[in-house]
């Protein structure tokens, strides 16, 4: 049975080392980060929405679905991942950082692949150097064991992930999940070369 998908670009957080600005709006060569966010994300995949807490009409004049977390409190990637799977109408959710501009073209080509090979519900993404478990794919069918780890005040994102079985994929030495974390990084991308992305 094919498997459908959709995909949630994270944009919840504080950015407490960018000084708290809303950092998927921050301009990276005069676009907005979640905006090159999904202009690679849409040759992926035809439904994607936003995960933010802050600026919702700013992100949905993208024209995009925005949804705020469901807990209050701003408790990381997995409260926007929960409300990710609680209001998708798909069997899988694909989940992007906002701040990750040159993540891979295959990437949900190898986390689906993982997903059917290994017969697992959780896929995430690594590198040679170390992993990147924003970049995933998510059964819906977990969001209940989500629910209940988010309610024992756990927020490992990794520890959840190894709880259900997830598989590992890793993209190898030419996949870029560089992330912009701090101002500074920003503005040396914004006054560099263009990037290949």
């Amino acid at each position: 049975m094919k498997k459908t998908i959709s995909a949630v670009i994270l944009a919840g957080g504080l950015a407490r080392r960018m000084g708290g600005v809303d950092k998927g709006l921050q301009l990276l060569k005069g676009k907005p980060l979640f905006m090159h966010i999904y202009e690679k994300l849409k040759s992926q995949v035809s439904q994607v929405s936003i995960n933010a807490n802050r600026n919702q009409n700013l992100y949905s004049q993208s024209g995009l679905a925005v949804f705020s977390d469901c807990l209050d409190g701003f408790q990381g990637p997995l409260s926007g991942m929960l409300t990710g799977l609680k209001s998708a109408k798909t069997d899988f959710v694909l989940f992007v950082p906002c701040d990750s501009p040159y993540f891979p073209d295959n990437l949900l080509e190898k986390l689906k692949s993982a997903v059917e090979k290994e017969q697992v519900l959780i896929a995430y993404a690594t590198d040679l150097t170390r992993e990147h478990p924003t970049f995933c794919l998510i059964s819906t069918t977990l969001q209940g064991q989500l629910e209940q780890y988010l309610q024992t005040g756990e927020r490992k994102l990794l520890k959840f992930m190894q709880k259900n079985r997830a598989v590992a994929v890793c993209f190898g030495k030419e996949a870029n999940f560089t992330n912009i974390n701090t101002m500074d990084k920003l503005q040396t991308l914004n006054l560099s070369s263009p990037k290949q992305s």
